[in-house]
């Protein structure tokens, strides 16, 4: 999960993490994915998310992340 006042900063950055696991030989969740670009008109000046489509995705996310760090 990432965000960026860009398009696709975090999509990058997010791609470079997921090289960096294959060579240390980590797991990952790899989805769903979650990439907020332009960040800031959805997120008020006290971290709250304003944007309900993000709200859902960072749901989702959560939710998928309990199911895999039981696994």
């Amino acid at each position: 999960m990432g965000a960026s006042i860009g398009m696709m900063g975090t999509a990058r950055a997010q791609y470079h993490l997921r090289q960096c696991f294959v060579f240390l030989n980590m797991f990952a969740m790899n989805q769903p994915e979650v990439m907020v670009p332009f960040v800031q008109e959805k997120v008020d000046q006290e971290g709250n998310v304003t944007d309900q489509k993000t709200r859902e995705k960072i749901k989702e996310f959560l939710e998928s992340l309990v199911k895999w760090a039981r696994r």
